[in-house]
């Protein structure tokens, strides 16, 4: 069976009865698509006021105007500036905003320029990463015709004349000609067609060409509107026979066109834009908290007053990470700069990639990703059950000739399938005579071929659909209704089952009709599975080491489906087919629940897929959908992060987020993979610089009330930031442990918020220590009276327990397995030197600062020592308990 063949938003075609507006086009009427009875030739030619022969040129001209040209709706590109304006509504970057106009509104002008750069380095990172995409999809797009072959006259009298026109001069009531590899330039109905047959990949995402006749149907069509065998629709392509049409529907109102309506509909936060609205408030309330009890405390234990609010100011700019919003875009637009060099990945919006790296489920459809697009033969059986070759050699004699004498360019999938796992030579042997090709109505093909040593006789070859082919046999009802079970049973295994069978007939000269079609000697079935695709098997595996679960959500059989699942090792239990009809009937808490422990869902809908992927989403997970048609689309806004391949339809690309080289799951591990060390990076980042900071604050508010002076200077404290800052640059450019690699990498607010916590309390115990260590050194009753050795001393050991953090919180298990340090090693090892050379350099007195009694240096390597242990531990635990241990 084919993939789903219903498209997401269907258009409004107003001009021919029985199209109706879609449910994105502002009416409930979508549904009736399936049962509105399909238009008859006569009813749609009056309707268009046109007829077979087609427009004169004065009639198009007119109706060109009055419809307008035959173009998709145009796409507005964000230019540079819109991107970089944009970029300032990210809320790490408005909180940064805001701290940059409150230190310049106490006159902390240091730190207002060093804040307002690092917003402006930040907006002009991501502008130039999503205009680099914008431009890389630039040269993607135009999946549509660009020229028609239509009939048009020069008036009422003259003869009809077929001649190519520019698609944008197509109206409706135009009579068009299709051939192979035509793409259909609007949507038309038939009026005559031999042999034709259509990929509509794009609007369906079926894997087989579809046949397509000039017949009236009546009631419902398998498929809805795209399973009518008399329309053919925008965005499809002809693969085989030839067909005259009738424009029904061009520009805004084609199907096709109708899908782009919803791409600018607004889209539910992404798990990167939740993860960022929650650390934003975390850092909000801290600042917010911060300058408030800075203030109080000093007026009531010090008698200070506004004089300390550059200070209060100035440790709220130290408790935020100001290198966030450059640190996050540097991260993101690098990982995303090496997929597109490496693998030929797209990610259009560089958040995507963080959420990338979240994913921990993965929706697809099962054709082109876990198999290819095109079957392969899996047994050839006789009338009893058993293998029988003889079989596959008349099912190949028919392919072959039908090939040859029905004017077919290539063979169909099936046809080709059989031919692959066929003997040339038996072909060669037979001699064709004549062909009848497939249509949809009889749904079987028939060859007829002259047989060796048979003068006089020829031999009709039969091959098509099971109870097409077996009602035409000479065989009793009991034995008719075994051979059905039997295909139903093979049907069942997620096999697509063909039926041949013979007849001999005394050689002629006319012509061989349908009615020819009868008495025939029934010779067996050939059986048809998905090929596999090559890499699907291994890619699996690799998700599934990296904690991705994999949901197939497909328009296919449930069996044919679970059949492909299991033949690649994916776990399919004997419950675990959810087909659509059971998905109607869940409540959307009942599917979230059945959602999380099924693997296959079959019989899927544009609309059930969309709604699978939200089910997930309510349930806590990260949602990754890969899709390529126009009927995807409801499903790749509804996840977290929406994929397209490179060759899905224009509109499909369109609306991802990150665009494959090709539709494998290889290059889906590649772009998580890049996704998980960007998103790794940031959260070091977050989890070393938050904690850090908070134990200063922490640290900075006890000296306030411990102190009978400021314990940092606010240029110290910027200046510190500066060098810390610096120093945090590395995070973008270093490689994370493997252990990253193994599980989704998510930004969780009460995960980050726990942490801070547990080491930042580490941190302000580590500066409380060194208060003791300057009492000690100093001696005396005023031993912390001496303010610039107490700031000299502070100054050189924050620097030096964040090197100690970066290392040991990111390097330290790769430094202890004996590799290099990388960027954040050398990165630490510079804050270290800085920390240690700047009090004693000319540049310390700048600062305020002044060089440091010796016999600081080695109790303050004590106390750095036991921190580390410290630290060494809490990280110990800290991952045994996030890995469940």
């Amino acid at each position: 069976m084919p993939e789903s063949a219903e498209a997401s938003e269907p258009g409004t075609h107003a001009l021919v009865p029985g199209f109706v507006p879609g449910p994105g086009n502002g009416s409930a009427a979508g549904a009736t698509d399936r049962t509105t009875r399909a238009p008859g030739v006569l009813e749609v030619l009056r309707r268009l006021d046109s007829g077979p022969r087609g427009l004169t040129e004065a009639q198009a001209e007119e109706r060109v105007v009055r419809f307008g040209v035959n173009t998709l709706p145009p796409r507005c590109e964000a230019s540079w500036p819109r991107l970089f304006v944009r970029s300032l509504r990210d809320p790490f970057t408005a909180v940064l905003l805001c701290l940059g106009l409150v230190s310049a509104a106490v006159a902390s002008w240091g730190a207002a320029c060093v804040i307002l750069l690092l917003v402006a380095v930040s907006c002009v990172l991501r502008a130039s990463g999503e205009h680099r995409a914008d431009r890389s999809m630039a040269a993607l797009r135009g999946l549509v015709a660009t020229t028609a072959t239509v009939l048009r006259r020069a008036d009422e009298g003259e003869a009809p004349v077929a001649r190519e026109v520019p698609v944008e001069e197509v109206v409706p009531g135009d009579v068009i000609r299709l051939g192979p590899g035509d793409l259909v330039p609007a949507d038309v109905r038939l009026l005559r067609a031999n042999g034709l047959t259509v990929h509509q990949a794009a609007l369906t995402g079926e894997s087989l060409p579809v046949a397509k006749a000039a017949v009236d149907t009546t009631g419902a069509a398998h498929g809805g509107v795209f399973g009518r065998p008399q329309m053919c629709f925008q965005g499809s392509s002809v693969v085989s026979g030839s067909g005259t049409a009738i424009v029904v529907a061009t520009g805004r109102r084609t199907r096709f066109a109708a899908a782009h309506g919803g791409l600018g509909a607004q889209r539910e936060s992404s798990a990167f834009d939740r993860s960022v609205h929650g650390i934003s408030w975390i850092l909000i309330r801290f600042m917010l908290l911060t300058p408030p009890l800075v203030l109080m405390a000093n007026a009531a234990l010090r008698g200070r007053g506004l004089e300390t609010l550059p200070f209060a100011v100035a440790v709220a700019v130290g408790l935020t990470p100001e290198m966030l919003p450059v640190i996050v875009t540097t991260c993101l637009a690098r990982g995303a700069s090496l997929l597109a060099r490496a693998h030929g990945v797209i990610v259009k919006r560089l958040p995507a990639l963080h959420d990338l790296g979240a994913v921990d489920v993965l929706c697809l459809d099962k054709t082109g990703t876990l198999t290819k697009d095109r079957p392969a033969v899996d047994r050839a059986l006789g009338p009893d059950g058993e293998d029988d070759p003889e079989v596959l050699r008349w099912a190949a004699v028919n392919a072959w000739w039908t090939l040859q004498l029905a004017d077919l360019p290539t063979p169909d999938a099936l046809d080709e399938a059989i031919l692959d796992a066929a003997d040339e030579g038996d072909l060669m042997a037979y001699d064709g005579t004549a062909a009848i090709p497939f249509d949809p109505v009889r749904r079987l093909a028939t060859a007829v071929v002259r047989t060796p040593g048979r003068l006089g006789t020829h031999t009709l070859v039969v091959k098509g659909a099971v109870e097409a082919v077996l009602v035409r046999c000479a065989v009793a009802e009991d034995e008719r209704e075994r051979l059905l079970a039997l295909a139903a049973h093979q049907a069942d295994a997620g096999l697509r089952v063909l039926a041949v069978a013979t007849a001999e007939r005394p050689a002629r000269v006319r012509d061989y009709t349908p009615a020819d079609e009868r008495g025939l000697t029934f010779q067996g079935f050939v059986t048809v599975r998905d090929a596999l695709a090559p890499t699907a098997a291994d890619a699996l595996r690799v998700l599934a080491e990296r904690g991705v679960t994999v949901k197939i959500l497909t328009g296919d059989h449930p069996e044919t489906a679970a059949r492909a699942c299991r033949d690649l090792g994916v776990p399919v239990a004997s419950d675990g087919v959810l087909t659509a009809d059971r998905v109607d009937g869940l409540s959307d808490t009942e599917l979230a629940h059945a959602a999380a422990r099924t693997a296959v869902f079959a019989r899927c809908t544009p609309e059930h897929k969309a709604r699978i992927a939200a089910a997930l989403r309510s349930g806590g997970h990260t949602v990754g959908f890969l899709g390529d048609g126009v009927n995807d689309l409801p499903a790749l806004r509804a996840a977290d992060i929406g994929i397209a391949p490179r060759d899905a339809v224009a509109i499909a690309r369109e609306a991802a987020d990150v665009v494959l080289a090709e539709k494998d799951l290889t290059a889906i591990d590649h772009a998580i993979t890049a996704g998980r060390h960007s998103g790794g990076n940031i959260a070091t980042y977050l989890r070393v610089t938050l904690s850090s900071n908070l134990g200063n604050v922490i640290a900075m508010l006890a000296a306030g009330l411990l102190l009978p002076f400021l314990p940092m200077l606010p240029v110290q404290v910027l200046a510190q930031n500066l060098c810390f800052d610096a120093a945090q640059l590395a995070f973008a450019y270093d490689r994370p442990h493997k252990a990253v690699l193994r599980r989704p990498t998510r930004l969780r607010p009460r995960d980050l918020l726990r942490f801070i916590a547990g080491f930042g309390t580490l941190n302000a115990v580590a500066d409380l220590a060194t208060f003791a260590v300057l009492a000690f050194t100093l001696h005396g009753a005023d031993a912390l009276d001496d303010e610039a050795v107490f700031h000299s001393g502070w100054f050189t050991e924050n620097l030096l327990t964040q090197a100690l953090v970066m290392l040991l919180l990111c390097t330290g298990r790769r430094s202890a397995e004996g590799h290099t340090p990388g960027t954040v090693g050398w990165a630490a090892a510079a804050l270290t030197v800085v920390g240690l050379l700047v009090p004693v350099s000319p540049l310390g007195s700048l600062f305020g600062l002044t060089p440091l009694p010796v016999l600081y240096y080695p109790l303050l390597g004590a106390v750095l020592a036991l921190y580390a242990a410290a630290l060494m531990a809490a990280r110990t635990r800290y991952e045994r308990r996030s890995a469940g241990l």
